[in-house]
């Protein structure tokens, strides 16, 4: 088997996982926690992003929301981040 990407191929380990070249994870914006099927077409396997999953945005967002320990308005911060 042989990648877009040139190399050798990918092997599946013993745990039935695979590693998607860098490149490839790049070219394609796929990041650590997206989830993704891999679906059966004809004699082929697909590897596609699953449909409705969060993006990796709103991961990030999700974690980090109420953290913050000082309560500023969106014009107040606005105005730090701006140098006001």
């Amino acid at each position: 088997m042989s990648s877009e990407s040139g190399d050798e191929g990918i092997r599946i380990n013993s745990e039935g996982q695979v590693t998607i070249p860098a490149e490839l994870r790049e070219k394609f914006r796929l990041h650590e926690g997206d989830e993704v099927d891999v679906i059966e077409a004809g004699n082929a396997l697909q590897i596609v992003r699953r449909e409705g999953s969060e993006s990796r945005g709103r991961r990030l967002t999700g974690r980090m929301r109420g953290r913050a320990s000082v309560r500023m308005s969106t014009d107040e911060l606005m105005g730090l981040l701006r140098g006001e």
